[in-house]
């Protein structure tokens, strides 16, 4: 509930000297903050150690930094080192990008989120060293693939699910280096061209028609228990390179950790963290958005290149600080004021005693002291602003009633030029970047729908080169759409689903039968595992060995 990644502003710039420019925030205009554009932020033109002062035992702490927070300059934007990148956050060394967020090293990409080193792609969730891709979902080092998930290295293909170094295929599931293929049916190239021709992809109703086909075959075909990848006495989903990992999601090169989710890359010794958390960095608790080359973050948001920093927020090459927002290269801190080595740790013992005296209660009573992140009620967010919304989607009646706030949006009476229906193959052409669109969901509450979108130049290109058609749902619902594609972050203890030769995947028919013999031959599997995959639902998951058995 403190992580807006994606909801965006226009606003008016109270930094010094450019009061009243129009800027693009994470904060609406309407809640009683000052915000800095980011140049003036980062600058000398202010100092956060101005709004410093002193602890009052008198009062709880987090009613103490509440006011800190609020009366401290915020920052419109999350971006550093951007080139020619417009409505961005969360964001560090992207060129030429779109609307993208939680995002590294990307160039020339639109419409993503939680990428990192990819190309001239649109519309990917989770996605590292991809180029001229588009609609893909936890997937890595693809070239020109449209419409995948949990696919890796793969070149000049369509939808597809969970392959590997594949090249020219359509509609496929659960391959491994093959070429020419369509809907798993091994096809010589003439025979290939020739379908892919009569397919029409570029057409919304030949998209249409073998996006069906192709989740037919999905829903028939196998799952691995987990996405995991040398990930040795781990337990989670997506994860890559990572050792002693607990219940722990999309995470890559981490090891020690344990309810930790997005991040790693060089992570150890972490625990009840993210999204947004490692690089180089240990020790960390309860915290989010913190990393690179820091230790012993413990309840911290945006704190980089720090050392032994606790319920601060937005804090850069810091050491030893307490209840701080804003600072930058400083050591010995509470409450933004400056403290000898000897009085701070003199002062920080008493403070958190202090803390558990006199606990903290947010409007329904629930009661934050030392030990626990900060309360709801500080955050400058509302619930439907923050990827709170996106883990666990919740009604405007459903989220006052816990006590959060929910913002409202100025009703949106865009001048619809098209509707949803009325939307053809013909405007790709030029005329679409001076149309209006009607989107799908007309205006859906959870996914956030905008009600209507446009096309912009770099997205039209995008589309033509890739021979995809016309999106009929704004960027917040494709959003969406992708994350319904991946599993909770949850897991259920079951067992192998694999019934050996002649057995049954469930209670009604054989949905899968085994191509070749498995280790405890007609006999069911008798392996057990943690799974994302929830019992209830209709997927045949089988272990890593019955798996690889199959697909290998």
């Amino acid at each position: 509930m403190f992580r807006n990644e994606r909801t965006l502003y226009k606003r008016k710039n109270n930094a010094p000297g450019h009061e009243g420019e129009q800027i693009v925030s994470i904060h609406h205009e309407g809640i009683p903050r000052t915000i800095y554009d980011d140049r003036t932020w980062w600058s000398d033109a202010w100092d956060p150690m101005d709004y410093g002062v002193e602890y009052d035992f008198s009062r709880p702490f987090f009613e103490q930094y509440d006011k800190l927070y609020r009366t401290t300059p915020l920052i419109n934007l999350s971006v550093t080192n951007m080139s020619n990148c417009s409505y961005c956050n969360v964001s560090e060394g992207d060129k030429g990008s779109y609307m993208i967020s939680a995002s590294n090293r990307n160039e020339d990409c639109i419409y993503s989120n939680r990428t990192a080193s990819n190309k001239q792609s649109g519309d990917v969730y989770i996605g590292t060293k991809n180029e001229l891709c588009y609609e893909i979902v936890n997937s890595s080092n693809n070239f020109k693939v449209r419409f995948a998930e949990q696919t890796f290295e793969c070149v000049d293909s369509w939808f597809l699910y969970n392959c590997k170094s594949c090249t020219n295929c359509i509609g496929c599931v659960n391959l491994r280096n093959k070429s020419h293929c369509i809907f798993n049916e091994q096809l010589d190239r003439e025979t290939y061209l020739r379908k892919e021709k009569e397919f029409e992809l570029s057409t919304y109703s030949g998209d249409g028609r073998v996006r069906a086909r192709f989740r037919e075959l999905v829903g028939g075909a196998i799952r691995r228990y987990a996405n995991v990848v040398r990930a040795v006495d781990s337990t989670g989903d997506n994860l890559e390179g990572t050792n002693d990992a607990k219940n722990c999601y999309d995470i890559f090169d981490a090891e020690h950790i344990k309810n930790v989710v997005w991040g790693g890359y060089g992570m150890s010794d972490a625990r009840d963290a993210g999204p947004g958390i490692g690089l180089d960095s240990n020790l960390i608790y309860d915290s989010f958005d913190s990393a690179l080359n820091s230790s012993r973050l413990l309840w911290t948001s945006v704190v980089y290149h720090s050392f032994d920093a606790e319920y601060s927020i937005n804090c850069h090459s810091c050491s030893h600080i307490f209840g701080c927002y804003g600072l930058r290269s400083k050591e010995y801190c509470i409450m933004n004021k400056q403290y000898s080595k000897e009085d701070y740790e003199k002062l920080l013992p008493k403070i958190k005693a202090h803390m558990k005296e006199m606990s903290y209660k947010d409007t329904k009573g629930r009661v934050f002291e030392y030990g626990d992140f900060f309360p709801y009620d500080l955050s400058p967010f509302a619930y439907n602003e923050t990827v709170a919304q996106e883990y666990f989607p919740l009604t405007k009646e459903q989220a006052e009633e816990r006590g959060f706030f929910w913002y409202e949006p100025d009703d949106r009476n865009y001048n619809v030029t098209v509707r949803n229906e009325d939307i053809s193959d013909a405007d790709l052409d030029g005329p679409a970047l001076k149309k209006i669109f009607e989107c799908k969901n007309k205006g859906s509450q959870l996914s956030q729908c905008t009600g209507a979108f446009r096309v912009i130049p770099q997205e039209l290109s995008l589309y033509q080169q890739l021979g995809v058609p016309l999106p009929r749902y704004c960027y917040n619902c494709r959003h969406y759409n992708r994350l319904q594609q991946r599993n909770p972050m949850k897991l259920w203890h079951r067992r192998c689903m694999c019934t050996g030769k002649h057995g049954k995947n469930t209670k009604e028919q054989i949905v899968y039968q085994n191509t070749t013999k498995h280790f405890h031959g007609e006999d069911s599997c008798p392996n057990e595992f943690e799974t994302s995959y929830a019992p209830e639902k209709p997927e045949i998951v089988y272990c890593e060995k019955c798996y690889q058995t199959e697909i290998y």
